[in-house]
């Protein structure tokens, strides 16, 4: 929800949450200016690099007061330097599996008029699998190994003309259906380098595609100039946005899934060693030939070795192992 303000536009964006009873977590930005966020996707090249620029045209409102509203319970804390605030509690009643609704408002008296943002929150099923999955060349066409194809396809493409691995999709449904039911689906969290800038825009892509439904954590906000810079992080922060995963639902069997273009061979396996119990299977898209042999070698120092490996180059070998081991029945 947006007010305008002295000619000023003030933005609450909340972010899907996700936890349980005693751990439930919501992260969003407090921002100025108008969410770039469109209904409208053309395929002139001029609207897609202006929609794109947009998204990093962002202005964070640092140390505001936020309350958090859930249900009866009311929650307050302060903005970072980026404009972000996250919000950790317990609720004080049950609360079912599914999505609910979240708001969080921006204290008034603080020179802004009052608004507010909605967001949903996810409490999973308590089935036997859940799924942690990147994005960037895992699911999504991204070509994040070679920065000037990389910038091409962000730069000419929308949410909905970008393009995912073939049989991904498919791969994707089998598996929120694995050992469950329709109407009790595994859990999916969607983690990330690419910024919160690009939220909107990959759930849209998300949707589209008739991906699984998920929680998206992504990294840290950037500037318009570090535009060209979008997706290159330190693999740290990736590592502690999945070790908070693992730690909300700590009777949860996982199954990680990335590629090679990057850092997720070294993630997965120092998760799958300081985690051994909590993941069933590691899968890792051969994006890199080049890197092959090293991911190989990677994953090789895995070492609990019940925990099943497969690196694949296209999506239907990913899906027959599924089925060999069991997971895909």
């Amino acid at each position: 929800m947006k007010n305008k303000v002295e000619n000023r536009v003030v933005t609450v964006k909340v972010y899907h949450g996700y936890g349980h009873q005693n751990n439930l977590v919501v992260y969003g930005h407090v921002l100025a200016g108008k969410s770039a966020t469109s209904s409208k996707f053309s395929n002139n090249l001029l609207s897609n690099i202006i929609h794109l620029i947009k998204l990093f045209l962002v202005k964070p409102i640092p140390k505001v007061k936020v309350i958090l509203q859930w249900q009866k319970q009311l929650f307050e804390t302060i903005t970072e330097a980026d404009g972000f605030f996250k919000f950790e509690w317990k609720s004080d009643t049950k609360i079912e599996a599914g999505w609910h609704p979240v708001i969080v408002h921006l204290v008034e008296n603080q020179g802004f008029a009052p608004t507010f943002g909605e967001g949903k929150l996810f409490v999973p099923h308590a089935t036997q699998y859940g799924f942690i999955s990147d994005i960037d060349d895992t699911v999504l066409v991204s070509h994040s190994a070679n920065t000037g194809k990389k910038l091409r396809v962000m730069f000419t493409k929308h949410p909905r003309s970008r393009k995912t691995f073939a049989d991904v999709v498919k791969f994707y449904k089998l598996l929120s259906l694995a050992h469950t039911s329709s109407d009790l689906l595994n859990p999916f969290f969607y983690v990330s380098s690419s910024e919160w800038n690009l939220y909107d825009d990959l759930n849209e892509f998300f949707k589209h595609n008739g991906l699984p439904k998920g929680a998206f954590l992504l990294n840290n906000i950037k500037k318009w100039y570090e535009l060209l810079k979008t997706g290159k992080t330190k693999h740290e922060g990736k590592l502690i946005r999945v070790t908070r995963i693992l730690k909300a639902f700590p009777k949860q069997r996982f199954i990680l899934l990335g590629d090679n273009s990057q850092s997720d061979p070294q993630i997965y396996t120092s998760i799958a060693n300081k985690y051994p119990e909590q993941i069933v299977a590691v899968y890792i898209r051969n994006i890199s030939l080049e890197k092959e042999n090293i991911t190989t070698e990677t994953l090789d120092s895995i070492q609990n070795k019940s925990i099943e490996i497969c690196q694949f180059k296209h999506t239907d070998a990913a899906i027959r192992h599924a089925q060999k081991i069991g997971l895909l029945i």
